[in-house]
Formats: structure tokens, C-alpha cells, sequence
């Protein structure tokens, strides 16, 4: 077996496990994504998604964030499931696009990468998700669901099948982490 084959197997398995406690609100969901993320960013600079691995060092960066995050709530409570209006996602959505154009611009046009404005697409939208993710906004959940979706079909024509397969249960799981969290969010309200 190559060493890229054992760091994406391995990668997908602390994906998953960071995946699964998430949905359970478990902190220790941090360091599995941690762990999980820096093996990915070899994985896409091999597949040139340039995007994908600058987004998998951010996703380093947000998971000393959102474990700090929950680690130290504001108050004695726990971090309360949020949600915010219509209007703040239109912006997000309108700042997502606009980063995604200018990285898949740059990538295009100056490095050799694959499907740029794709990757560039996922890889905004997945940074904005993640911060909604860490302050516990609940439809950062749809945000990963459309993400997902999209990264299924990115990954596997990139030859990243058992990535891909992870997409697949990261698109089921996102939606089950929407149930979930919506459930404890009208009971708290």
C-alpha cells in the first residue's frame, strides 16, 4: 500500500470520528479534526487542489479556535445553539462567492491546479461554515450539506475515492447534525 493511501485512509478515519462527535457536541471533536487535517493538506497538494489544502490549514487553525471556543463559553452555561437571519447569509453568501472568484482566478490562471473555481467555491464557503460551525450557528450544518454534495463528485474525479466516500457520509452526517442541533435548539428556546 503507498503512503498516500495509509494518510487518506487514516485521515478519513479521524474525519469521521471528528464528524461523529461533533453531531454530539463532544469537544473532543477538535483534536480528531486537528489530527485529521494536517494529513489532508499532503493529500491535496499530491492531487493539485492548492484550495483545498490551504483550506485544510485553516481547518487547523479553526480547531485550536472552536475548542478554545467551547472550552471557555462567555458564560457558566454551555455554548448555546444559535441561528441568524436571512440578511447575514446573504452576505456570507455574496462574500463566499466573491473570495471563491479571486482564488479560483489566482489558482487558474497562475498555478497548474485542477477545477479551480470549484475547489475555490468549496474551499470559501467551507472557511465561512467553519466559522459558523465553531460559534455554533445552526444552519452552518446546510452550508456543509451544499459543500459536501459538491465535494463528493470534486474529489472523486481528483482520484480521491475514499475521500470522496468520506463526502458521502459527511453529506448524510450534515444532515443528521442539522436534526440533531435543530431539536436541542428549539428546546432550549
Amino acid at each position: 500500500m503507498q503512503l498516500a493511501t495509509i494518510i487518506e485512509i487514516t485521515a478519513v478515519i479521524f474525519s469521521t470520528i471528528y464528524l461523529f462527535l461533533l453531531v454530539k457536541e463532544n469537544i473532543w471533536c477538535w483534536l480528531f479534526g486537528i489530527i485529521s487535517s494536517l494529513l489532508s493538506i499532503y493529500l491535496f497538494v499530491e492531487a493539485k487542489l492548492y484550495s483545498e489544502s490551504i483550506l485544510y490549514g485553516f481547518y487547523v487553525l479553526v480547531g485550536f479556535y472552536g475548542w478554545y471556543t467551547w472550552a471557555n463559553p462567555k458564560s457558566d452555561k454551555p455554548l448555546a445553539i444559535k441561528v441568524l437571519g436571512v440578511q447575514f447569509h446573504a452576505i456570507w453568501l455574496v462574500i463566499g462567492f466573491v473570495f471563491a472568484f479571486i482564488i479560483g482566478y489566482i489558482f487558474q490562471h497562475y498555478t497548474d491546479a485542477e477545477k479551480s473555481f470549484i475547489d475555490a467555491n468549496t474551499t470559501a464557503f467551507s472557511l465561512i461554515a467553519s466559522y459558523l460551525e465553531a460559534h455554533k450557528y445552526l444552519y452552518a450544518w446546510i452550508y456543509w450539506i451544499v459543500i459536501n454534495g459538491i465535494s463528493i463528485w470534486l474529489y472523486f474525479t481528483q482520484g480521491l475515492s475514499i475521500y470522496a466516500g468520506l463526502m458521502v457520509v459527511y453529506f448524510v452526517m450534515s444532515g443528521v447534525g442539522f436534526w440533531n442541533w435543530r431539536k436541542k435548539y428549539l428546546l432550549q428556546n
